[in-house]
């Protein structure tokens, strides 16, 4: 019995990491359906949610305001949150250029706040952004040439991470998210896909779904569009940069808040999971969510029923390579809390991190417990 519940583990974790990645793509190979893009310029409001971004929304409109989209048809809309320093006061210096500010009292919330600010947009295209991402001069023009084909609903650019200061941390989630990046293009490939960067995604306007405060927009906004039967789909060429963290503590931090949220989300579209009605969607949803959000409980099966079967030189390979691993993300912690930094530990610290922060997420679930507002942590 013990036997089958650490292979049971084995191969979910497995599956979840490397079997999953390796069958999307296959998949890919004899289910394949393009998107029609094309040359199609709508109006778009360009929408950044902020609050107290006062160090870093100036630079941001200037940098909307220089990409390569005719400025007739772009509308550039700063919602702010109850923002409380001179966040507001920058963004009425920008009332001559055509910035709207759009002001949400009560500190609501990013998806609250995204509600309101919809409402009031203009375009026929909105496109999400923050405060502090950077797109590359064309991102708009490549996300929005995917609506010349009406079956899609939202459209993700692609996060490009940079880490300034070499911090193992940040290595970790370049690798993550180049990891990522390929398995939404196969996804994209096959149909479409179930969540967006939330920095710089798009919806039709006239498909979007106003959401509850405490979901998260980027997954959740998504599911919906796919409920009402639109695609969603993945354009590599659209890039935003974006910097890491510095902090094991801050990408904890912000990873509690945001599985917190998606697992919460994920039960305001549970049709999805009905693999009788959408098959597809609900295989990814399972493989690439759900599942990994459970990846530490089956870590802990792992390492506890690998304990028992000691005596074996399998058995004791697998138990002395599990408490290796963790070992390495425990020294990347303490090297990273003495300002030492150890890029080789980058990705057992960075998987430990995202791992712990989806037990806590788990527990706060359980617990009802709503992540509403946000802080700013990536510069």
């Amino acid at each position: 019995m013990v036997t089958f519940i650490f292979w049971s583990a084995l191969l979910i974790v497995a599956y979840t990491y490397f079997g999953y990645t390796a069958l999307i793509p296959a998949i890919a190979l004899f289910f394949r359906k393009p998107v029609a893009c094309g040359e199609w310029e709508p109006r778009v409001t360009f929408l950044i949610t902020a609050y107290n971004e006062e160090k870093n929304i100036r630079a941001k409109l200037e940098q909307v305001l220089s990409l390569d989209y005719p400025q007739a048809q772009l509308e550039v809309m700063v919602a702010s949150d109850g923002s409380t320093d001179r966040t507001d006061d920058i963004v009425r210096e920008f009332r001559n250029r055509g910035v709207v500010l759009k002001r949400v009292e009560g500190r609501v919330g990013k998806t609250a706040t995204q509600n309101e600010a919809v409402k009031d947009a203009g375009g026929d295209v909105i496109v999400f952004s923050d405060a502090t991402t950077v797109y590359e001069k064309d991102a708009l023009r490549k996300l929005v040439r995917n609506y010349a084909d009406p079956e899609v609903g939202a459209v993700s650019g692609r996060y490009e991470y940079v880490n300034p200061t070499g911090a193992p941390v940040g290595a970790g989630t370049i690798l993550f998210w180049k990891y990522e990046n390929f398995i939404k293009s196969m996804q994209t490939r096959i149909r479409t896909i179930t969540g967006c960067c939330g920095c710089i995604y798009s919806v039709r306007r006239s498909a979007y779904v106003p959401l509850p405060a405490d979901i998260i927009s980027d997954l959740v906004e998504p599911l919906k569009i796919i409920e009402r039967g639109y695609r969603v789909v993945f354009e590599p060429e659209a890039v935003a940069y974006e910097e890491t963290t510095e902090k094991p503590a801050e990408e904890f931090g912000m990873r509690v808040r945001v599985i917190t949220r998606a697992m919460r989300g994920i039960l305001h579209a549970k049709s999805l999971l009905n693999p009788f009605r959408y098959p597809f969607v609900s295989f990814q949803l399972i493989s690439h969510k759900v599942l990994r959000w459970l990846i530490p409980f089956f870590l802990i099966v792992l390492l506890v029923s690998n304990g028992f079967l000691l005596g074996s030189w399998f058995y004791n390979l697998t138990f002395a390579l599990q408490l290796a691993f963790y070992l390495a993300a425990l020294t990347g912690l303490a090297a990273d809390r003495v300002g030492r930094k150890c890029r080789l530990l980058a990705i057992p610290l960075y998987f430990c991190v995202v791992n712990a922060a989806s037990l806590v997420a788990f527990w706060k679930t359980l617990k009802g417990q709503k992540m509403v507002t946000w802080e700013t942590v990536r510069k």
